[in-house]
């Protein structure tokens, strides 16, 4: 475990809370997602690490360990922090995995720092390329409406949102796909969650367009996502995402919920190991 400092400044240096299992293996680095931390690639750090990666997690500022300011929540500070990661470690020949939220980051990390540092990424269970459905985007698939609800019950009652969230986030048609146990591990995350960051990262995962940042994903890229994601949709997102990239495969896996790397974490490990072996 270590702490990195991001955005060094008068009153805006910002530690993010860091694990790394070290090694001489190519780095592979895991984003979480929304509202999540580090500790929600339980399923995957062990066997990546055995694999022979050096494997680095981190938890996105206002989440998790790291610290928790009032702002700075938009996808071009958050992919800063990840560069600042990146630099701070040295990690070079890095593959990106960026769950729901932290798919965000791996696209907009092209247009902002470029591919200097980085041989694959991958976008699992992720938001791009635009989640908010509008006129100039009739594809997203969350509306508007959804949208507000979401905020509006983030806002009224934190717990009984967190609640509602991570049994949507890991069920498909009402039905839980892990054990209670395994749910109640993400709730205590979320609770970790610091509730203005949460509030404007649920803003930024739902606004922010990423359709220009797509074409900049330029490395062996993988789409990989559940068909039974009622949290991002694959329709709406992995599979557009898929066709943004050229350079990109696509790996459904059947019958997951938004949570697959926990509901299937045997074929999403594998499936992503093969991936990271080419």
């Amino acid at each position: 475990m270590t702490e990195i400092t991001a955005h060094h400044g008068l009153l805006k240096d910002t530690k993010l809370h860091v694990d790394d299992t070290g090694g001489s293996g190519r780095p592979v680095v895991l984003i979480h997602g929304w509202p999540l931390s580090g500790e929600s690639w339980k399923e995957q750090v062990p066997a990546f690490e055995a694999a022979g990666y050096r494997v680095v997690t981190y938890d996105r500022r206002g989440f998790g360990r790291s610290d928790k300011p009032l702002t700075g929540y938009g996808y071009d500070r958050l992919t800063d922090d990840l560069q600042a990661v990146l630099e701070a470690l040295d990690l070079r020949d890095v593959t990106l995995v960026g769950f729901s939220m932290g798919g965000g980051e791996v696209a907009r990390y092209f247009t902002r720092h470029g591919a200097e540092r980085i041989h694959s990424a991958v976008f699992a269970s992720a938001v791009p390329p635009y989640l908010l459905q509008t006129p100039g985007n009739p594809d997203g698939p969350l509306p508007v409406s959804e949208a507000a609800k979401m905020a509006a019950g983030l806002t009224a009652d934190q717990d009984a949102f967190y609640d509602q969230f991570t049994t949507d986030f890991f069920s498909v048609d009402g039905e839980l796909k892990v054990t209670e146990e395994q749910r109640q591990e993400a709730l205590a995350l979320a609770h970790q969650a610091f509730k203005p960051a949460a509030l404007e990262a649920m803003a930024s995962f739902a606004n922010t367009d990423f359709r220009d940042d797509l074409p900049n994903v330029t490395v062996p890229t993988l789409v990989i996502h559940g068909d039974s994601d009622a949290t991002v949709p694959l329709e709406g997102s992995g599979a557009r995402t898929h066709a943004a990239i050229p350079s990109s495969t696509l790996h459904v896996v059947a019958g997951a919920p938004h949570g697959v790397n926990v509901s299937h974490a045997e074929e999403w490990n594998r499936v992503v190991l093969e991936f990271l072996a080419r």
